[in-house]
């Protein structure tokens, strides 16, 4: 079953099966809102926190996820899997630079006129 995940700091939504952890899944879907680091959870790069949604998790490093941040939903992308929707926020080290991503969007708009030259005809 797919689950969508909402990454709140970008509004940026994919998909994710209850077999897969977000990282992987966000990153086989071409999307970059949550930082990537190792992919095994020793670097802390993709922490995130869980505002909302049930997930099942894998073993995670007390040197990149104390038991205080656990407590407040803080869980490393690479090692959780959805079991319902998700809402999470990027937290950590790395905010800034998602944050700061966001930010640099832009758009543009552009308007065109069509000239058509045609000389005078000669009589």
């Amino acid at each position: 079953m797919l689950h969508q995940v909402t990454i709140e700091n970008t509004g940026e939504t994919f998909r994710c099966g209850g077999e897969d952890n977000l990282l992987k899944a966000m990153e086989q879907l071409r999307c970059k809102g949550i930082p990537v680091g190792c992919r095994n959870g020793g670097c802390g790069v993709c922490k995130v926190r869980v505002i909302e949604g049930r997930y099942a998790r894998k073993k995670m490093s007390r040197a990149v996820i104390s038991a205080e941040e656990e407590e407040q939903g803080c869980v490393l992308a690479c090692k959780i899997q959805p079991q319902s929707d998700l809402r999470v926020e990027v937290v950590g080290k790395m905010v800034r630079a998602v944050v700061a991503r966001r930010s640099t969007s832009f758009s543009f708009e552009f308007s065109t006129t069509l000239h058509v030259f045609q000389p005078d005809k000669e009589t």
